[in-house]
């Protein structure tokens, strides 16, 4: 069963001119299936937290312009703004990037943690306090009776994720949305968060949409993942498959350019993808990632490759078309 369908989405922001809009995600289809993690990987600036945005409508100043979205078959386009507060941080719970800039400031932790368990629980303040007390002992804070007093600034960085994290569990959600969840957090502390996702997932029956740059990340917690460049998905499938024969020229270059992922000399340098992703104002015509791209030829600059699957593996590139088979 469909857990997440995205079809044909489009987000836009403001741009420079009405007639240039940033174009963030463009004709993005995606399913995630339930009880699995979804890993959504690509450079900075390809649409991954757009797209986990616009799955509970928090695009602003932006706007969805094209394309559904489907909840476990709901309509979530079709819900009006009290319905989707519903949704949005109760059936899909959000862990931030930055759990600092996310988190009141002036508010304890347990308050923040109990409003969302009141809110979407429908608990009382003491019933809603309780639950924040042992929302804290799930993510394994040590005493969490005192922790839910404290203030965001009190706590270390890997801590206060674990309140994140908390947080967005307070809803008892069916989806969690991971934005980048162990950014700027060092690898011991970025191991447990890893864990203790991998641990909730089991144990509360979670779907995950996981969203990174970090392919050792991937590699740690996704079943599936999907490739994305430039507002569209360019390659998905299981995560064991992607990782040996890389189908796309953009994900074999990313997966190329991890260090790690094959023994090197220390006199080479790590391989690089030449150029940078195009301006979301000013898309090159047909295959967004062909200015880029090592095995570009005259079809890929004209126009975008349809997808062709391959069993549990789908991409969209020409090489793999029905001209150029895989080999």
């Amino acid at each position: 069963m469909d857990m997440l369908k995205i079809r044909g989405l489009a987000v836009h922001y403001p741009g420079p001119s009405l007639d240039r809009p940033v174009r963030a995600v463009d004709g993005l289809d995606l399913t995630v299936r339930q009880g699995e993690t979804y890993a959504l990987v690509g450079e900075s600036g390809c649409g991954k937290s757009a797209t986990g945005f616009a799955v509970v409508d928090l695009v602003d100043p932006g706007r969805i312009t094209a394309g559904s979205i489907e909840l476990q078959g709901e309509n979530l386009r079709a819900l009006n703004a009290k319905q989707m507060r519903a949704v949005r941080g109760g059936q899909v719970g959000l862990v931030f990037q930055e759990a600092s800039a996310a988190l009141n400031p002036v508010m304890k932790v347990g308050s923040q943690i109990a409003e969302v368990a009141k809110l979407h629980q429908g608990l009382s303040r003491k019933e809603a306090w309780k639950a924040a007390v042992l929302l804290l002992e799930r993510v394994r804070l040590e005493d969490p009776e005192r922790l839910a007093s404290t203030y965001p600034h009190e706590l270390s960085g890997g801590m206060r994720q674990r309140v994140m994290l908390a947080v967005a569990l307070a809803g008892e959600p069916k989806l969690l949305i991971a934005d980048e969840p162990t950014t700027a957090l060092d690898v011991t502390v970025q191991a447990q968060i890893l864990q203790l996702l991998r641990d909730l997932k089991r144990d509360l029956g979670l779907t995950v949409l996981f969203i990174t740059h970090d392919l050792g990340v991937v590699a740690q917690t996704a079943d599936r993942v999907g490739v994305m460049y430039a507002g569209r998905l360019v390659e998905e499938g299981p995560v064991g498959a992607m990782f040996q024969k890389p189908l796309h020229p953009y994900t074999r270059g990313l997966l190329d350019a991890s260090p790690g992922r094959a023994p090197r000399r220390a006199d080479r340098k790590l391989p690089a993808i030449v150029g940078a992703v195009p301006d979301p104002t000013e898309l090159p015509s047909g295959c967004r990632f062909h200015p880029r791209c090592p095995d570009c030829f005259e079809p890929c600059n004209q126009s975008y490759p349809d997808g062709v699957t391959f069993g549990e593996r789908r991409v969209a590139c020409f090489l793999h078309s029905a001209e150029r088979p895989v080999k």
